[in-house]
């Protein structure tokens, strides 16, 4: 069962990343792993670097899928992305988090889905 969500993330990723290039998008990383844990895509809009969370589901059965980006999420995210923003020295850069919300392959983007 993990393979097969696994299969589907990857799916939802790569639907997320051809939606950010055609809004003009640069796709820094995907898949970003540390020891504080993952994110799905880095990429960098104008002068901002966004870190994009990814969520995909067939149904809404048990929810919308940005509805399973809850508050201990946010903060590994936030923590994983603080590891990112050290590890490249990038200080002074502007940042924001996104969520990619794909149901039954209809994207929702959500700009600043949550703050540090």
């Amino acid at each position: 069962m993990k393979a097969l969500n696994r299969v589907k993330g990857n799916i939802g990723e790569a639907q997320a990343v051809c939606y950010l290039k055609k809004n003009r998008y640069k796709i820094i990383e995907c898949n970003y792993t540390c020891p504080l844990g993952e994110i799905d895509i880095v990429a960098q809009k104008n002068d901002i670097v966004v870190f994009v969370e990814v969520k995909s589901r067939s149904s809404d059965t048990f929810g919308m899928p940005y509805e399973a980006i809850n508050y201990v999420k946010q903060r590994k995210i936030i923590n994983c992305a603080r590891h990112y923003i050290v590890s490249n020295q990038l200080y002074d850069i502007q940042v924001r988090f996104d969520c990619i919300s794909i149901l039954d392959g209809i994207i929702t983007h959500i700009i600043d889905a949550f703050e540090l």
